[in-house]
């Protein structure tokens, strides 16, 4: 009999059924006849800290008159196996010290929930996660990556069974998948949706293992830029096609040459950063939210049928979903030509009553009225060029291009600074209001003396600061500090 126990560490939110598998996981090994022992620490919160369970078993069983002597608690750089529902969560275990590079063999789930910090951010403040993907491969023997989330969706169970089915697959159990199966039998009700789980993850953990084993060893070199280019075109093409018509999207490439030609052919990678973000922020820009995007949205049939999935509907439930919208002057404004849409602000900028705008409302989207309703804001879509809205942010977007243009072929610093600078424009109501304040201060205040200037490489590292600034705070009171 080994001496030494075989280490297990999982990781799971708040209703995501860890303590089901705790349970299954020592169910079996009992039914093996194996000693095993299985503690739990809670987390705090759903999202600040998963529930981590701890579990330690022998391989073989105890001879007669001996008791083997189990750990309460994991031990940093002692774990054999590792698991978490939560990309970001496997991170938490890494930073703690528990996998190691020599014996750990980790199983992470790609799905992210987003933590109060990262939805905090005024600007795209999720976890890089390639980032994440890098310390799973460099701080464990092993890695394992699958969508477990989606793998427990696409079963009718809770993520709980996907992981024990992965942790078979990857062998960390002494005892075969039958024996694990038996332990979900066990359980009762939901044992079919859990074991479909379960042997889903179990099929595609097989996969990920057989492709790591025949992959060629994983290089450092990131994919060469102009690759990179390509897809970030071709897919704010597509987003623009989507958005208005294929005549947008041509007008989107039309602008992307024009940044191209004014990169030239340098092998500056700063230069390369620069042009790949100025056409991501160009696409998303082009694509502006206003009331008939968000009409559209709310209103396509993929939409209810993510909510019935995600809400774990049976098709004999009915879906009600009810819009709450406080619709601003300004935005109703936006969506109407310019002279008519004019006459409203100049009425909002005078104080006078705006009455109906800027009142709740709430709209069933699943009703008949509610639904047609929201199809007929969508409509307006189609006029979208001759509103106010799309006048004045193709100006600042031409304004935009004219300054990116000069910056590329100037001073590719400045340029990757400037290519940042529409991350500020985005939401509607209140949101864009703001974003639109902050922009229009960094644009007057040092984009505009530095393009007269020239002094575009000295300026840079401020012009950074200001939109890291402006991210800061909904209110502006870091940018103003920063622009005095």
């Amino acid at each position: 009999m080994s001496l030494r126990p075989r280490t297990l560490l999982i990781a799971a939110l708040g209703g995501e059924g860890g303590g089901v598998l705790a349970e299954w996981i020592v169910s079996a090994a009992l039914q093996a006849k194996l000693p095993v022992q299985a503690t739990s620490v809670p987390g705090v919160a759903q999202r600040t800290g998963a529930t981590s369970y701890y579990i330690e078993m022998m391989d073989e069983p105890a001879p007669e008159g001996l008791t083997p002597v189990l750990a309460l608690v994991p031990v940093p750089g002692r774990i054999d196996y590792m698991i978490s529902s939560e990309h970001l969560e496997t991170a938490r275990l890494l930073e703690r010290g528990f996998a190691s590079p020599e014996r750990t063999v980790l199983i992470s789930s790609t799905s992210r929930v987003y933590t109060t910090a990262e939805k905090m951010q005024m600007g795209d403040g999720r976890f890089d996660p390639e980032r994440l993907d890098r310390l799973c491969h460099d701080l464990s023997h092993a890695y394992i990556a699958l969508d477990l989330e989606r793998l427990a969706l696409d079963n009718g169970t809770v993520v709980s069974a996907p992981m024990f089915g992965a942790l078979a697959a990857a062998g960390a159990f002494p005892f075969s998948r039958e024996v694990c199966e038996a332990a979900i039998r066990a359980g009762g009700r939901g044992a079919e949706a859990s074991l479909k789980g379960f042997a889903a993850a179990f099929t595609a953990t097989r996969v990920a293992l057989d492709q790591s084993a025949d992959a060629p060893a994983p290089t450092q070199e990131p994919a060469p830029p102009s690759d990179a280019l390509k897809k970030v075109v071709a897919l704010g093409q597509g987003r623009c096609a989507e958005y208005q018509d294929e005549a947008y999207a041509e007008l989107f490439l039309d602008r992307v040459r024009l940044l191209r030609d004014a990169a030239g052919s340098t092998e500056d990678p700063r230069q390369e950063h620069a042009l790949e973000e100025g056409v991501r922020r160009l696409a998303l820009w082009m694509a502006y939210e206003d009331i008939p995007r968000v009409a559209d949205l709310k209103t396509r049939k993929e939409r209810f049928t993510r909510i019935r999935r995600d809400a774990e509907m049976r098709d004999d439930q009915i879906l009600h979903v009810v819009e709450y919208l406080k619709p601003g002057i300004e935005e109703i404004a936006a969506m109407l030509p310019p002279k008519l849409g004019n006459v409203l602000m100049r009425r909002a900028a005078s104080g006078k009553e705006t009455w109906p705008f800027g009142r709740g409302v709430n709209i069933s989207t699943t009703g008949v009225t509610g639904y047609w309703t929201m199809r007929a804001l969508a409509g307006f879509g189609r006029i979208r060029r001759s509103s106010l809205r799309f006048a004045e942010e193709t100006a600042a977007i031409e304004r935009w291009l004219a300054a990116m243009r000069q910056a590329l072929q100037g001073s590719p610093a400045f340029a990757g600074a400037l290519a940042e600078l529409p991350r500020l424009l985005k939401g509607y109501g209140d949101t864009h209001l703001r974003g639109r304040a902050n922009y229009a201060a960094i644009w007057d205040g040092i984009v505009m003396p530095a393009l007269s200037s020239g002094q575009l490489e000295v300026v840079a590292p401020k012009l950074r600061q200001a939109i890291a600034a402006a991210l800061a705070d909904p209110e502006g009171k870091t940018l103003r500090r920063a622009l005095a």
